[in-house]
């Protein structure tokens, strides 16, 4: 009798998880070999056509093409078809070229934050899984970076599914202390949280990996709570907020992932945020889970409040998720929390799209698929509703600062 065999008789459940844990990440693992590069790093591949970068700078096809002709400004390359065509590296080349000559109009191709502006920590949160957290943090994350701004992106769930959509599987490519659990970590093993980031294949973005390894925070805290010493990070819900402040002029945003629960995490994530997106699907049981969701932050509040802590957010939305607009249910569900909560919904909501499903499997955004990955219409009416809530989200974002939307 094999091995497997004879744990399996005796009924080892240990066992049996640590044979299907091994087998499943070494499949991943040649499962990404095959997606990616023979070095197994992700890579942007997609390019941006001429009317691509009309639409995403606003700007003329003319000016574009004169650029091209006078051979001012980052080159483009040519297709098989001789279209002009940019790679991603070359987008916020062309947006400080155009803003160096175009002073007037520089805030808005070159947006990057400028001084008195605060960086801003935005949070998707919900303890119920499958209200599409992680896809809206990417997408959101992603769109920024392609608007021309500076991201960080955290992951704090231990399931580390935006790592994974970065191309990083978390049980080999993210090592020990490697994750932002070592820059809150009440021990000497604490690192700087620049220590942890990393620069990611999508320009404009750098990641904080997550892996199980984020667990160590909720089992650590109980003990420190204990504890009548404090060190200069803080209590559990400060350390967060105070380890981005030391990396805070680096970036215009961070895009914060929680885990589905509400935990040590998440509430030090609730409580660094200034923007949370509350994602909910319009179905019965995800709205009534919301509901305790929200109960238990309420309550929880008020006892963090005993301790200092306010949650004191520059605005809360909520974000109707996988949203099928023919389903007579959703509409009904949705028309509640509109009528409960009105400008506090988002105007705009997340469709349900096979192409969403479709970037998934290849571990991508929508923002990176290249036309003939999915279907052209759905691929065009999923991008519309992904930049759609994304702008709006942007617009709340630049009114913090003041800025016209």
């Amino acid at each position: 009798m094999t091995e497997t065999a004879a744990y399996t008789a005796t009924g080892d459940t240990a066992a049996k998880i640590e044979d299907y844990t091994e087998r499943l990440s070494a499949e991943l693992q040649s499962m990404r070999h095959r997606i990616y590069p023979p070095e197994a790093r992700k890579q942007f591949t997609r390019t941006f056509s001429t009317l691509d970068l009309v639409k995403l700078l606003d700007v003329p096809e003319s000016t574009l093409r004169a650029m091209t002709i006078d051979g001012k400004g980052p080159q483009p390359s040519r297709a098989d078809n001789n279209r002009r065509i940019y790679q991603v590296g070359q987008l916020a080349e062309l947006r400080q070229f155009l803003a160096d000559r175009r002073p007037d109009d520089a805030l808005r191709l070159w947006p990057r934050r400028r001084g008195g502006e605060k960086l801003q920590v935005v949070a998707t949160a919900n303890f119920k899984g499958g209200s599409s957290k992680t896809t809206t943090s990417i997408h959101l994350s992603h769109y920024l970076a392609l608007q021309g701004y500076r991201v960080l992106c955290i992951d704090l769930d231990p399931q580390a599914s935006m790592t994974s959509i970065f191309g990083l599987q978390p049980e080999f490519d993210v090592g020990e202390n490697e994750t932002v659990y070592a820059a809150l970590r009440y021990d000497n093993e604490r690192r700087p949280l620049s220590d942890v980031i990393r620069e990611s294949y999508f320009p404009g973005i750098d990641l904080i990996p997550g892996n199980l390894e984020l667990m160590d925070f909720e089992f650590d805290t109980p003990a420190y709570l204990a504890q009548r010493e404090r060190d200069e990070l803080g209590l559990f819900f400060e350390r967060l907020k105070n380890a981005i402040a030391s990396v805070e002029g680096d970036y215009d945003f961070v895009v914060l992932d929680t885990p589905p629960s509400l935990g040590y995490a998440t509430l030090a994530a609730l409580y660094a945020a200034t923007g949370l997106i509350v994602t909910v699907h319009p179905a019965m049981l995800d709205v009534a889970s919301c509901n305790q969701f929200l109960i238990m932050i309420s309550d929880l509040a008020d006892t963090l409040a005993q301790f200092g802590a306010r949650f004191d957010h520059d605005f809360l939305k909520f974000l109707m998720t996988r949203v099928n607009p023919n389903d007579g249910p959703q509409k009904y569900m949705s028309s509640v929390m509109r009528r409960l909560f009105e400008n506090d919904v988002l105007v705009y909501e997340a469709i349900e799209s096979t192409a969403i499903a479709g970037a998934g499997v290849a571990k991508k955004s929508l923002y990176e698929l290249e036309s003939g990955e999915v279907g052209r219409e759905a691929l065009k009416r999923a991008i519309e509703s992904a930049d759609n809530v994304n702008g709006e989200i942007l617009a709340l974002l630049r009114a913090v600062w003041g800025r016209a939307s």
